[in-house]
């Protein structure tokens, strides 16, 4: 009976959570915590911290999380396979409506309207990011500027463009020149 319950609970989250994981919080939290009570409150928002620290999409981890808490392995299995079907089965639907269509105009025209969205997106995301990596407060001072950001930017950028190396690489590289700058900076002096 558990699994029925996760598997209909889960379903739910798959299919009605769009927007990505943060909006999908209020039905996880409405279907673990409200309908069936399988965690506290307090057990929720220590799962969305974990959800949102490991690696992938905050609705799989949570259903992972709590199909394991409820039903063990079998729960996890069946409560993530419930969350990743509903999206399975429409990416599956629209690459074969692709697949059939893909040389008419029309979709070429849809298509079409769609790439100026999608790089507005991801410069939104890139320029937010880029904001937060180099102004210490949400207002744009010179005061409050974080060189630090800045130095590691613009290296990344030169080693990116420049030297075509590997983006994963540079990454770590600029977390490890921020952590030791940290570490050098913050460390107690004599």
């Amino acid at each position: 009976m558990i699994y029925l319950q996760l598997l209909a609970s889960f379903l739910q989250v798959g299919l009605f959570s769009i927007g990505g994981g943060y909006a999908a919080i209020p039905l996880i939290q409405s279907q673990v915590v409200e309908n069936y009570g399988w965690l506290s409150m307090d057990e929720f928002t220590n799962l969305i911290t974990i959800a949102e620290m490991t690696p992938g999409p905050i609705s799989v981890n949570a259903a992972t999380f709590v199909g394991i808490r409820i039903g063990g392995i079998p729960g996890a299995i069946t409560a993530t396979a419930a969350c990743i079907l509903p999206g399975c089965v429409f990416v599956s639907l629209l690459a074969l409506v692709y697949r059939k269509y893909r040389g008419a105009p029309a979709v070429d025209h849809v298509l079409g309207c769609l790439r100026p969205a999608v790089v507005a997106l991801i410069a939104a995301a890139g320029l937010s990011m880029l904001h937060n990596a180099v102004f210490a407060e949400a207002s744009v001072r010179l005061s409050s500027i974080q060189w630090t950001g800045v130095l590691l930017f613009a290296g990344a950028f030169v080693v990116l463009r420049k030297w075509k190396r590997s983006p994963i690489l540079v990454m770590c590289l600029c977390g490890v020149a921020n952590l030791l700058f940290y570490l050098v900076t913050q460390s107690p002096s004599g």
